[in-house]
């Protein structure tokens, strides 16, 4: 089935696209050898409270995919206003992601990084295609969360909250 042609160009969505804030998570997950496997990731959100469903999406062309689409688990952590960092440390090609980065295993041996203001730990249950990308839905197993102020993306750009908009 062709699709109709757009009345707009790729650069237009995306930067359409990047009206909508979104908080910025990394996806941690073990490869079947045992490797850690960690990646930027912002188009994650919510399916369902029953049963508690996460959806998120990797583009196809990504070197983790494979690992990412067979691995048991995976976590969610969604990073903390100060944790800019390592949003670009796992947003870049560093072999080593994970060296000076403070973690914990969490279910499957999923990496949970240390200092995020909410994680989720992940069944990886479906997966669909999507386009260039791929979907993932996830049950949650677990999850936590702070009080920490939560690193946001607008616009092209990291942006922090500026409190809550008056009730109208």
């Amino acid at each position: 089935m062709n699709s109709p042609a757009l009345a707009f160009d790729a650069t237009t969505f995306r930067r359409t696209l990047g009206m909508f804030a979104t908080g910025i998570t990394v996806i941690t997950a073990r490869n079947r050898d045992g490797s850690l496997i960690g990646l930027t990731v912002n188009s994650f959100n919510s399916v369902s409270l029953d049963p508690p469903l996460i959806i998120w999406s990797l583009a196809n062309t990504s070197s983790v995919r494979e690992a990412l689409e067979t691995c048991e688990y995976y976590a969610v952590n969604v990073l903390a206003r100060d944790q800019m960092e390592i949003s670009n440390l796992f947003a870049s090609k560093t072999a080593d992601r994970f060296k000076d980065v403070e973690w914990e295993p969490g279910l499957g041996g999923a990496p949970v990084l240390a200092g995020c203001c909410a994680v989720f730990e992940v069944r990886n249950t479906l997966r669909y295609p999507g386009g260039d990308h791929v979907i993932f839905v996830g049950e949650v197993e677990r999850c936590d969360r702070s009080e920490r102020e939560p690193l946001i993306f607008f616009n092209g750009r990291y942006a922090s909250l500026a409190g809550n908009p008056a009730s109208a």
